[in-house]
């Protein structure tokens, strides 16, 4: 299903000189409004009649969450105060918050691509969607109820937390739609067996969910549990919230909304524009804001770039699912490793809970490695040479997948901590003592 489908199958020619045309005229306003960027602008030589088009793009500087933190708070916005109705931001559980800022029409296009995305997922005015993603300073309850107003459905607004509400207003008021992080998803599954209810009797159809990397394991596992379609979505507060990419039925990669964000990726060791199909770092250009216009903005999540069209009509460029971050990857012994790696195998395997947790720690010169795992309650009365058979048999295959050892840990039902926004899988306790 479109929302709008003139731009969400345009052809790649008339989007191509779609982009050209916002990205000159979003160089020149950020050139002219934004003193950082003209002096980052400046110090590279290059002038906004430099930029002719998508084509110049990598003549233009990066910027990076640490630029938003050092104009903080509004130090990038590009129009006055008086002209944003809307400020977001991030937590800033590492550092100084990052401010995000709105205009009326930002607002607006945010709404749209949101409704796109609700659309792709076979959302309309008659849905009932219920959005579980926390409202507040964080973007992603905001994102989905304007794109949920947008496309004329029923909104409950009943953000983050209270399972047990949350379970009961599903089923009472009729819910069709489920937007939230899928960790908290499979709480909800979880939660919804442990109180006897089948989803068979709810009407649930589809979930939107995102804010965090999730494998496709964990979406075979929700889609069974729940009896959904579940579609991952993505986007981050600096560049416009959640809507900038979204699935469509076909799960083949994430349609990036173009009229509004151009895509690459990049090394991030040397920076430079990688081919297309490559992995590596995502980074987005905003052609249409007003508010906080960002110059390839470095994600630092990776993924990849998909051209062709894809079976459901849609021609806009794909991104791979997001398979880590640049700064959550762990580095054990000279081996990358990403925690959907792990959780990947864990799925697959299905004969434990899919709840874990990535202890890493230093035992002398040595990074050591332990992952705890929850068992399901049959698997807890179980004898326990069964479960050392299994601790040997999770061991075995995340060695095969990763070329890594690492200690397992079966670990009682309940005893990892549960998330109603985004999971915390990586304890890393190398650097406590430095």
């Amino acid at each position: 299903m479109y929302w709008n489908q003139a731009r969400e199958c345009m052809p790649r020619e008339e989007m191509q000189k779609l982009q050209d045309a916002r990205l000159i005229k979003t160089v020149k306003r950020v050139y002219h409004n934004v003193p950082y960027y003209r002096e980052k602008m400046q110090s590279k030589g290059i002038e906004p009649g430099d930029i002719k088009g998508i084509g110049d793009l990598s003549k233009l500087p990066f910027t990076i969450k640490q630029d938003l933190r050092d104009t903080y708070p509004y130090g990038l916005f590009a129009v006055p105060l008086s002209e944003i109705i809307r400020i977001h931001a991030s937590s800033g559980t590492t550092g100084k918050q990052t401010v995000v800022g709105y205009t009326r029409k930002d607002i607006d296009t945010w709404a749209e691509i949101m409704a796109r995305t609700l659309a792709s997922a076979g959302a309309g005015k008659e849905s009932v969607i219920q959005i579980a993603y926390g409202y507040g300073l964080f973007t992603g309850g905001f994102g989905a109820h304007y794109g949920a107003e947008r496309i004329g459905a029923s909104v409950i607004p009943i953000s983050g937390g209270n399972t047990k509400r949350q379970m009961q207003i599903m089923k009472d008021f009729g819910t069709t739609v489920l937007a939230c992080t899928p960790s908290y998803a499979m709480y909800m599954a979880e939660e919804l067996e442990e109180a006897g209810i089948d989803p068979s009797s709810l009407k649930l159809k589809s979930g939107i969910f995102g804010a965090e990397p999730w494998s496709v394991a964990m979406r075979n596992e929700l889609e069974k549990r729940l009896g959904i379609l579940a579609i991952d979505i993505y986007g981050l507060s600096e560049v416009m919230g959640p809507g900038v990419a979204s699935e469509c039925p076909c799960k083949c990669g994430l349609h990036v909304q173009e009229d509004h964000f151009i895509p690459e990726i990049i090394d991030p060791e040397t920076q430079e524009v990688l081919p297309h199909g490559e992995k590596g770092e995502l980074v987005f250009t905003t052609i249409t804001k007003e508010g906080l216009p960002l110059l390839r903005y470095r994600t630092r999540d990776i993924s990849s770039l998909n051209y062709e069209k894809c079976d459901c009509g849609r021609t806009n460029v794909r991104i791979s699912r997001i398979s880590g971050r640049t700064d959550d990857m762990l580095i054990i012994r000279g081996v990358n490793v990403f925690p959907s790696q792990i959780e990947n195998v864990l799925l697959e395997l299905g004969d434990t809970a899919p709840h874990y947790q990535i202890i890493v720690n230093k035992v002398g010169s040595l990074d050591v490695m332990e992952i705890w795992v929850e068992m399901t309650q049959a698997l807890f009365s179980d004898e326990v040479r069964r479960i050392e058979d299994l601790e040997k048999k999770i061991r075995k295959e995340i060695e095969n997948t990763l070329g890594l050892s690492a200690k397992v840990k079966l670990v009682e039902p309940k005893s990892i901590q549960r998330s109603e926004g985004k999971a915390k899988r990586v304890i890393d306790k190398r650097n406590l003592d430095q």
